[in-house]
């Protein structure tokens, strides 16, 4: 009997619950004034389990769909805090509760005392100040954020572009930076080339060049596709959003100023390479630490015109650098930045950033044009660099011949094992070695070229690692250069002040391709091997023993 009792209180208690819940939500549903997030607040009952028999209870004043606010206006809110899983047969048992809790509404009314549980709260001690500024945050960064996928463009294309002879979308998700896009995973039905090929056309004929369609690796693959190679998804991003912006005035102005520092910064290396003929007091206030006063500068004036011809050869080996760029670009249709050049007092520059202003159309054109520059650069130099060498052992041009400390030629294993063949035991095994000028612009030139062609970042050589290898072995490669980078086992003195430029300008990984899946070809991975190969041997310091060995400059044992 008590038993009995007691289930009747309950299902009697539980029919008055549901009558106020009903009847209120009713009055809810008309029009009110604007409310704020604290009287929101109010009218839900949130409660993530069942307790007692009475399930989680919803906002009072959201519809059946959760999406409206109280005052019934068309500002949208978020899905009610009480997060369940939602299927047919749960939707239906309540539907079906709502129907009996209408009818047994006349017989007890509307205005009785609803039951409260004796239970403590589930929710969260959060200052409804604190709730309603988060949620002006995440629509402040909303707005302020790239413009996102259009929900109804994105039904759309699924529904037209995808399909069973194509790519079966099984998943979507964001995709972007900041999951401004829609990523489309699945199976694929072809070959990749062709579908992909097939799913751009598709695209342009139903929203035009709204949008742009990218295929990447599915993230996160638990195993490779049944076709062969990884499984691939699809990413569609706005065209505003996924393309770079046009270059700006200002940017047009910061480029202009750092190109003429760059001219600077190549006459004071020509000046510097006269060291043997500078004034006393100019050579000690460059040399000596303790000096603190400047000297004349007009000093320098007559040393300028005999350092001209360095500068221009150091400049030149830029310009042919930027100039193989964008010879490589054109062909592919590619748009390019114009080249911020980097001023640097030791070898004239530090190359010069060149941006992509297109998005690129696969991974081979992105190896293509990362290594025209660097090649073009590179040839220039070993030119400039094999004729100086000459010159340096031709007496008919030996009063255009300068003194440089032989120490410098053990900064590189190559060039100093190569300038040793050249120039003779005799000539290397000193305190100086007379050279002629355009060794020294090939030198600086072949230097500057392999630490932009080491593989990290969106330096050259890290696109041209991206590009044939693949984003994972670019990220394996660029930590272990920026290891020998900070041991100095690359570079020597340069390696701290190039790391901290990498880290500042150019350590981020260059953006995917529109076909970013696409192997490159065999030859195109042997080269940029290679390549990376012959940066390691130029920027790999002659060790000591070596030096003394072979005889490339003095070296001191104590």
């Amino acid at each position: 009997m008590g038993t009995l009792t007691s289930v009747a209180f309950a299902a009697a208690t539980n029919i008055r619950f549901r009558s106020f819940h009903c009847n209120l939500r009713e009055r809810i549903r008309t029009p009110m004034p604007k409310v704020t997030t604290q009287l929101r607040e109010r009218y839900c009952f949130s409660g993530p389990e069942e307790t007692h028999g009475f399930k989680a209870l919803k906002c009072l004043g959201n519809d059946e769909n959760g999406s409206r606010g109280i005052d019934g206006g068309e500002d949208r809110v978020t899905k009610p805090s009480v997060i369940r899983d939602s299927t047919v047969e749960t939707t239906s048992r309540e539907e079906d509760a709502d129907k009996k809790s209408k009818s047994s509404s006349n017989e007890f009314g509307s205005d009785k005392t609803p039951y409260v549980s004796s239970r403590p709260s589930t929710e969260s001690p959060i200052d409804p100040t604190y709730s309603s500024f988060q949620i002006d945050s995440f629509k402040l960064m909303e707005l302020l954020g790239p413009e996102r996928v259009d929900p109804a463009d994105v039904k759309l294309i699924k529904d037209n572009i995808f399909g069973y002879s194509t790519f079966w979308v099984t998943k979507e998700e964001p995709f972007g930076d900041l999951g401004e896009g829609i990523l489309f995973l699945g199976n694929l039905r072809g070959k990749r080339e062709e579908v992909f090929a097939k799913l751009q056309r598709k695209l342009a004929e139903l929203a035009g060049d709204k949008y742009n369609l990218f295929m990447i690796e599915e993230p996160n693959s638990e195993g490779p596709d049944p076709r062969g190679g990884a499984r691939v998804s699809f990413g569609l991003l706005r065209k505003e959003v996924s393309e770079p912006g046009p270059t700006t005035l200002w940017q047009y102005v910061i480029a202009f100023i750092l190109f003429l520092l760059t001219i600077g910064s190549s006459v004071e290396l020509g000046i510097a390479s006269q060291i043997n003929r500078l004034p006393p007091e100019v050579v000690r206030y460059f040399t000596d630490p303790n000096a603190v006063e400047p000297p004349d500068m007009e000093l320098l004036y007559p040393f300028v015109d005999s350092a001209l011809p360095l500068a221009y050869g150091v400049l030149g080996i830029l310009l042919f650098h930027e100039l193989g760029h964008f010879l490589a670009a054109v062909p592919k249709k590619v748009k390019l930045s114009i080249p911020y050049f980097i001023p640097n007092i030791t070898l004239g520059s530090f190359g010069a950033i060149t941006q992509f202003k297109s998005i690129l159309p696969d991974r081979s054109t992105k190896v293509d044009i990362s290594l025209a520059g660097p090649f073009a650069g590179a040839a220039l130099s070993v030119s400039m660099f094999a004729v100086g060498l000459f010159l340096s052992t031709n007496p008919d041009a030996a009063s255009d011949l300068v003194q440089v400390p032989s120490m410098l030629f053990q900064g590189s294993l190559l060039l100093g094992l190569i300038s040793r063949a050249t120039l003779g035991y005799a000539a290397m095994h000193a305190t100086t070695v007379s050279i002629h000028p355009l060794v020294i612009a090939g030198w600086c030139g072949l230097t500057t070229t392999a630490f932009n062609m080491l593989p990290v970042g969106c330096l050259d050589g890290g696109r041209a690692v991206q590009g044939a290898f693949g984003k994972n072995v670019l990220f394996t490669f660029g930590l272990s250069t920026y290891v020998m980078l900070g041991l100095r086992v690359l570079g020597g003195p340069l390696a701290l002040p190039w790391g901290l430029y990498v880290l500042i300008c150019q350590r981020t990984p260059e953006k995917a391709c529109l076909n970013d899946v696409t192997e490159v070809g065999t030859w195109r991975k042997a080269l940029v091997g290679t390549a990376i190969i012959l940066v390691v041997l130029i920027l790999l310091p002659v060790w000591d023993e070596l030096a003394e060995e072979v005889g490339i400059g003095l070296v001191n044992t104590f």
